[in-house]
């Protein structure tokens, strides 16, 4: 596996760095330490502005050796690159460049309400990247024998692709994978003042059409469990009823989940945009959060 650590010199990004540290990552995969060198204009004068770019070159041996040390009990091979041009474009550039399978990166947060906005860099490389991105947070709560994994499907394309991909990843051993899928709500508000008769029929149709979801998110859980089981030991599986967001996010919560895998829906003609449950996910998930993408989007 090929693996895009892009890295500020944040606590952040160590904390993505620290992740790496607890995958079965062998001498045949292979982590590339990211910095994007930019500097943002400065508005008074070019000579101030150069000195300022002069003085951030001066720290890149040091925000890449603190990555490389969190790195060091990785078996992995181990490559660093500096590029010059703002975060958001070189990142993806690099991944696309040089055949990258994942991009992991911290999430910043901003405005104090670290865990649950994200920085910009981190939202736009999560929606324009065309490869998975697993974007971690703060704190890291992970058990050396082994992960809690919280997969929501909804059977489409890009759920099948994220669980092919979540087959493909280095977990440690004895990791866990909940597979979850959220039905609907079905119409439950009937007007207490109608007649009878049609009461009976308002409840008789919900009740089928309750039914009817139930048996699509059995299927969906079951083929999901069958693919899984062959990478994984322990998968279990749930389905509820309600906001998919908000059902991911609390399933998550009670789980104690250290990733939730979601895979991207693309919106029609925005190639690479989030569709609302993933974008909610990465946003408001107290843990880190794996943005399956499907290939060829």
């Amino acid at each position: 596996m090929k693996i895009l650590l892009p890295i500020d010199g944040s606590k952040y990004s160590e904390g993505a760095a620290k992740f790496l540290t607890f995958l079965n990552l062998y001498p045949n995969d292979e982590i590339t330490v990211f910095h994007a060198l930019h500097c943002s204009h400065f508005p008074y004068n070019e000579k101030s502005y150069q000195a300022i770019k002069e003085l951030k070159k001066l720290l890149v041996p040091g925000i890449l050796d603190s990555a490389l040390n969190i790195l060091k009990p990785v078996k992995a091979k181990i490559s660093t690159a500096i590029v010059e041009g703002p975060a958001k474009q070189t990142i993806v550039e690099k991944t696309a460049e040089a055949g990258m399978d994942l991009i992991v990166m911290g999430a910043r947060g901003i405005k104090g309400i670290e865990s649950l906005l994200l920085g910009s860099v981190t939202r736009a490389v999560a929606i324009k990247s065309s490869i998975p991105v697993l974007v971690t947070k703060l704190p890291l709560s992970i058990k050396r024998d082994g992960m809690k994994i919280l997969f929501a499907t909804d059977g489409s394309d890009y759920s099948i692709s994220t669980q092919e991909f979540l087959s493909s990843m280095p977990f440690p051993d004895n990791s866990e994978i909940m597979v979850l899928n959220v039905t609907p709500p079905i119409l439950s508000d009937i007007p207490l003042t109608v007649v009878p008769e049609i009461r009976e029929r308002f409840i008789e149709i919900v009740e089928t059409a309750r039914e009817s979801e139930r048996m699509k998110s059995g299927r969906i859980i079951d083929r999901a469990r069958d693919y899984l089981s062959r990478r994984f030991e322990h998968v279990n599986v749930l389905s509820v009823e309600g906001d998919a967001s908000s059902e991911i996010l609390a399933v998550s919560e009670t789980l104690k989940a250290d990733l939730i895998a979601v895979g991207c829906r693309g919106l029609t003609g925005i190639k690479g945009m989030m569709g609302s449950v993933s974008r909610n996910v990465l946003s408001h998930s107290r843990c880190s959060v794996l943005i399956g993408k499907m290939c060829g989007d």
